[in-house]
């Protein structure tokens, strides 16, 4: 399987996670190791992780999504472990946590505060498991077709030499409306070649960082014709000698949201509309879909067919409560970078002035 999805490139990464970093301070940029990335309610579960699995941790946002009580959950590149207990908290005892990485000194480390994670959370059998293997080959490591309901990546999939068969395993391991959450180091511009081989920029999850426009039509071909953008922030690259490597390359750390359903590739108005019900216990008073879309509890929000389909036919379902079907079209739905309540979009209906969300990307 090494020598399948790139040996020099895998064998580079694993030796910068594995023995070239001792800690997160070892890093020379902030692309995996953000400020302020943990929303408030996760906090105190974070607290309750052991020490030296935080201290090894490298991710670069918080793709942790609501309702996964009793839920069976996938961690690509899990590290040491920090996402995994994390989520093993948010499952609870029904629920499972998957762990995947190839690097055996980090999955040493998650797999050495096993016992003492599980009694801290009073669990009488471990909900977590890790597997070392490769997030290009999940049939290896035992991940059956349509078995996950949801799959995390915290700044992972750039290390990956072969993208496109990352996101083929990751769709054909999902349950039908299973969903995608994941976050990582997006680039403006196509990194040039020789630099996808420097160790340094491929460590620091900078050369591998896919181009936005490629990303999309990677998507696109794995039959995602509708994404989301939850959160996005700039990256910034202040280590002179990889300032100086890198150029006028820009880095941003994206997270986004995806699911396994059959969607549209524009946002098409059926005239239907959705209301949160306020039931998400991290989510009282409103529940964030993407970056325009913030449904506040008990607001009616006029909605695309795409949006309304991932909340209705998947786990979020029990949570909203969706009017309407696909029996009337009304044409393309006004969708732009701002909560879109049902009077902004209808004011966007008449006045013209809503921007369209773009073919192949849905509402990102």
């Amino acid at each position: 399987m090494q020598n399948d999805v790139g040996s020099s490139t895998l064998d580079s990464v694993r030796n910068y996670y594995g023995k070239v970093l001792s800690s997160s301070q070892d890093l020379k940029t902030n692309a995996c190791c953000l400020p302020g990335a943990v929303p408030a309610h996760l906090r105190e579960k974070i607290a309750r992780i052991h020490p030296e699995v935080q201290d090894r941790f490298y991710g670069c946002g918080s793709p942790i999504p609501s309702a996964l009580e009793g839920a069976t959950v996938l961690d690509l590149g899990c590290g040491t472990g920090r996402d995994v207990y994390l989520l093993s908290q948010l499952v609870g005892p029904r629920g499972r946590v998957i762990g995947i990485d190839m690097t055996e000194e980090q999955l040493a480390v998650a797999r050495k505060h096993l016992d003492w994670h599980m009694k801290l959370f009073g669990y009488s059998q471990p909900n977590v498991e890790f597997h070392q293997g490769f997030i290009e080959d999940l049939a290896t490591v035992g991940i059956a077709d349509a078995s996950v309901d949801v799959v995390i990546s915290n700044c992972v999939v750039n290390l990956s030499p072969d993208k496109r068969r990352v996101f083929s395993e990751i769709f054909r391991v999902l349950k039908p409306g299973g969903e995608l959450l994941f976050s990582d180091v997006f680039s403006g511009r196509r990194v040039p070649e020789p630099l996808t081989k420097d160790p340094v920029l491929l460590g620091e999850c900078l050369s591998g960082a896919l181009y936005k426009e490629d990303f999309r039509r990677l998507m696109r071909d794995m039959g995602c014709l509708d994404f989301r953008v939850v959160s996005k922030s700039p990256l910034a690259v202040t280590e002179p000698s990889v300032k100086a490597k890198l150029g006028n390359i820009d880095f941003h750390s994206i997270t986004f949201r995806a699911f396994k359903l059959d969607l549209e590739d524009l946002c098409e108005d059926y005239g239907q509309v959705a209301t949160y019900l306020g039931t998400l216990s991290d989510a009282p008073h409103a529940f964030e879909l993407d970056d325009h879309h913030r449904l506040e509890k008990g607001r009616p929000m006029l909605v695309c067919g795409n949006t309304a389909a991932m909340l209705q036919d998947t786990r979020y379902a029990s949570h909203f409560h969706v009017q309407g079907d696909r029996s009337v079209h009304f044409g393309v739905f006004p969708c732009g970078p701002t909560p879109g309540s049902m009077t902004a979009a209808v004011a966007g209906l008449v006045g013209g002035g809503a921007a369209v969300c773009a073919p192949g990307g849905g509402c990102c």
